[in-house]
C-alpha cells in the first residue's frame, strides 16, 4: 500500500501521431527491413525520415 505507478499521458513524449498513404510495395519493403533488423516498423520509418531530413539538399 502506498506504492504508486506513474505514467505519462500520451503525447507528452514529444512525438505526434500522423497518418500517411504509401504503396503496398513500399510497405512490404519497410516490413522486411523491420523484420531483418528486429526493429518495429515505426522505428524503421523514423530512422529513414530522420536520415532523409538531415541529408536532403534543396536546389
Amino acid at each position: 500500500m502506498g506504492d504508486t505507478i506513474k505514467i505519462k499521458k500520451r503525447g507528452d513524449d514529444g512525438n505526434r501521431i500522423i497518418s500517411i498513404r504509401i504503396g503496398a510495395s513500399l510497405l512490404e519493403k519497410l516490413d522486411r527491413i523491420a523484420g531483418e533488423s528486429n526493429h518495429s516498423r515505426n522505428e524503421v520509418i523514423n530512422l529513414i525520415l530522420e536520415h532523409g531530413a538531415e541529408n536532403i539538399e534543396i536546389i
